[in-house]
């Protein structure tokens, strides 16, 4: 038995090709020290070049065309672990497991051998159909097991299964787990956080805003408050993540029903309903969301609004935009303090009463 790059059903890639098989083909080339900068999804003229050195090398046909004879060579160097499985999305369970060389026998005994180790309630059907349900399953079982899952499955997977496979056990195996992987982390929860982060500069407002900040900020550091800046530009995609997060936290949509956003490829949908709150609600308090709302249309994505905290202690005297000095005393906390807003207002930075630490150039 070998692996057959065929069951993959793989596009050719050529100069002009673009997506996600793209990004895997440079993942690929990029990991193995060919001249690609960036992977992008774009076969240009610099993902060409690179593929005729690798073609090269490899005393293939040097034409640049990413065919079945450069992905079977590739295979055989890790193209499966080290691009496809990163790079493309909704990869099939039994697409893989074919590839694998895994028949109806030797999955059946792969569900069983997870329902073991991952102990999933309620169990996987076992039916030698790795098909969605299975995928979340697996998926369950990386999220409860992590790195130790590998390791437990082979201890539990039978004989039967390990001869048929025979020396490309171990092999199937290493690509199966890191399959797993990438499964678990697309699933919802925390780590999102690092994705799309949100800046934290004035300066990456945009003018006049921008300038308009600064001013009201200088005014209110020179009368002696404190000022710490949690949020000025969120990306579109962050937005999207916070915002559905929270409505399928507040049971507000099923996860199923979330739009994709290109380039975002999360996952809202675990094991079970419970698993998929428990995701969204763990990225609700990773954000710092509470009960606040988050829009999809924010100032934030305009780059038209900031979050800060602005707190100072026991009155102070502070100049607004036409140069008036205006005393501000309790509440010390300008989320809740309208003089300030007002003097916010005439610096053209405005609040939304709504939401303690949100200013914006119209106050939405």
């Amino acid at each position: 038995m070998a692996f057959n790059i065929g069951v993959l059903n793989l596009p050719i890639l050529r100069l002009g090709s673009e997506g996600a098989y793209v990004s895997a083909w440079q993942s690929f080339l990029k990991n193995e020290g060919y001249p690609i900068e960036v992977v992008d999804g774009d076969f240009g003229q610099l993902t060409d070049k690179a593929t005729r050195i690798y073609q090269q090398k490899n005393n293939l046909d040097v034409d640049g065309v990413v065919g079945n004879g450069s992905y079977t060579q590739a295979a055989k160097q890790g193209f499966i672990e080290k691009g496809f499985i990163q790079q493309v999305p909704n990869i099939q369970g039994n697409q893989l497991l074919n590839y694998l060389g895994f028949g109806e026998t030797e999955v059946k005994n792969l569900q069983a051998s997870l329902n073991q180790v991952a102990r999933l309630t309620p169990a996987l059907v076992v039916d030698g159909d790795f098909g969605p349900r299975s995928s979340k399953g697996l998926a369950e079982a990386y999220l409860k097991r992590d790195i130790r899952l590998k390791g437990e499955l082979e201890a539990v997977i039978n004989d039967v299964t390990k001869q048929s496979l025979r020396e490309y056990f171990a092999r199937s195996m290493q690509i199966f787990d890191k399959y797993a992987r990438v499964l678990r982390l697309r699933l919802s929860g925390p780590h999102w956080i690092k994705s799309f982060p949100t800046s934290r500069a004035i300066a990456d407002l945009k003018s006049p805003f921008r300038q308009r900040v600064q001013r009201f900020e200088k005014a209110l550091i020179d009368a002696g408050c404190q000022v710490i800046v949690t949020a000025t530009h969120r990306p579109r995609e962050r937005a999207h993540l916070m915002h559905y997060a929270s409505r399928i936290a507040r049971r507000n949509i099923y996860p199923r029903y979330v739009p994709g956003l290109k380039g975002v490829n999360i996952d809202w949908e675990h094991y079970t309903r419970a698993g998929s709150i428990r995701g969204a609600q763990d990225m609700v308090d990773a954000y710092g969301i509470g009960n606040n709302p988050v829009s999809l249309r924010s100032r934030h994505i305009q780059r038209l609004a900031l979050d800060w905290i602005i707190t100072w202690e026991g009155r102070i005297k502070i100049k607004d935009a036409r140069g008036r000095i205006i005393t501000v005393g309790a509440p010390t906390d300008a989320s809740a303090n309208q003089t300030m807003w007002r003097i916010g207002a005439s610096y053209g930075v405005y609040k939304l009463a709504g939401d303690p630490p949100h200013w914006s150039i119209d106050g939405a």
